[in-house]
């Protein structure tokens, strides 16, 4: 990356919300993630250059597609602006923040605002699920299931059992170490959620199964929500920092990142890492290239991680690819504790899609702004101690689209 990409400010609605019930609308969600994500950054919409949005699946849910002119609804300063939509399952909200920082890095604008956002919760549980199955290939895999994606993660819970083994207690604390995150998040959907023991457990009654492996508490959520980033160049980044008696050093930027597409079918995928280590080698190489292009030599050099958990395998998965254990080892990070609050390396402070909430459109911009307040000790009873520089991966599929971002303050 040849310029930097700074993060002046941003914003996340409240995960928990319902907005059906609160009868309101897929706009309100966006105006109010894009109103407050300006007034957290010290912007004004006349500031605003470019707009981008992430969002996967709206017109499924709402029946609403053209996101990007909701822009001149929220604001009159906001009318011609240049806007953008992208769609990459639930990486959607990462590939907005790609498309935004191209956009910067070209010189074509000096300042970004980048929305990610669903709306889930307007139908039924089983409807939502049969709605996020057009992620995959429809008509092609998961042909039985009666949960396209929980069973399609069950797959890789197997081919995790028969390579290297799994214990399923390890899936059960991941999910346990997430929602026990979420209770320091004001906005996580689950904070007054309450658990016992047996909710983390193999009891069918307590924590009943719903595809193979996968069991209640292993699942990300069906969320409605939005999360909004303020982007800037360098030299719009100093400006801002004059305006506002700022340092640069004050402001997190974007150090690093990965992008990698893999074939659809997870079949196939799984088929073309039998000869490697990693069972998802183009995940692997999303993190790799994040941390090449950030000068970083691997996860000792990060504070923290804020990565995809859709499921407690995509976790567990994840702990591998990010180099935390060797392939086959990641029971050991979950089991020594290096990766809870208080660890040498936290991975999901903010309790992750499992805890916090996934509106799948949001989540991959939600994550760069926990990494934001992270590196710049905004993150509240999140916080990570002296963190300073935090990684991000988001994956959209089965690791069809894998994003990785570094954000640091160094």
């Amino acid at each position: 990356m040849t310029r930097k990409i700074y993060i002046l400010g941003g914003a996340q609605t409240d995960f928990s919300k319902n907005y059906c019930r609160a009868e309101e609308t897929l706009y309100d969600l966006f105006a109010e993630s894009v109103t407050t994500g300006l007034v957290d950054a010290k912007m004004e919409p006349k500031d605003i250059e470019v707009g981008h949005i992430g969002n996967f699946v709206a017109e499924l849910f709402t029946g609403q597609g053209m996101l990007g002119g909701f822009f001149g609804h929220v604001h009159s300063d906001f009318y011609g602006l240049p806007s953008s939509r992208h769609e990459g399952a639930c990486a959607s909200g990462s590939l907005a923040i790609l498309a935004a920082m191209a956009d910067l890095a070209s010189g074509r604008y000096q300042t970004a605002c980048v929305t990610g956002l669903e709306l889930m919760r307007n139908v039924s549980g089983d409807t939502a699920a049969q709605h996020l199955g057009a992620a995959a290939w429809v008509g092609r895999e998961a042909l039985g299931a009666k949960y396209l994606w929980p069973a399609m993660f069950s797959d890789l819970c197997d081919v995790y059992d028969q390579r290297f083994g799994l214990d399923y207690q390890h899936l059960a604390e991941i999910s346990k170490t997430n929602y026990a995150n979420a209770k320091n998040n004001p906005n996580a959907q689950t904070r007054n959620w309450q658990f016992n023991d047996s909710s983390f457990s193999q009891d069918d009654r307590a924590n009943p199964v719903i595809e193979g492996w996968m069991r209640r508490q292993d699942c990300g959520q069906i969320t409605d929500g939005a999360a909004t980033l303020i982007l800037a160049t360098e030299e719009r980044a100093q400006l801002h920092c004059r305006q506002h008696a700022l340092s640069l050093d004050d402001l997190p930027y974007i150090k690093g990142w990965g992008h990698t597409t893999a074939p659809m079918l997870m079949a196939t995928k799984l088929d073309k890492s039998t000869a490697g280590s990693y069972v998802l080698p183009l995940t692997r190489k999303a993190i790799t290239d994040a941390y090449r292009r950030a000068g970083l030599s691997g996860p000792e050099q990060l504070d923290a991680i804020e990565t995809h958990d859709c499921f407690s395998i995509t976790e567990y998965m994840a702990i591998e690819h990010f180099g935390i254990t060797a392939p086959g080892e990641g029971w050991k990070a979950i089991e020594d504790g290096r990766i809870a609050m208080g660890g040498s390396l936290p991975v999901n402070p903010s309790g992750g899609l499992i805890g916090l909430g996934h509106p799948v459109g949001a989540t991959g911009v939600r994550m760069v702004l926990d990494a934001a307040r992270q590196t710049t000790h905004r993150a509240g009873a999140m916080q990570v101690d002296g963190a300073k520089t935090m990684a991000t991966f988001n994956v959209g599929g089965s690791g069809t689209t894998n994003v990785a971002f570094i954000v640091s303050t160094l």
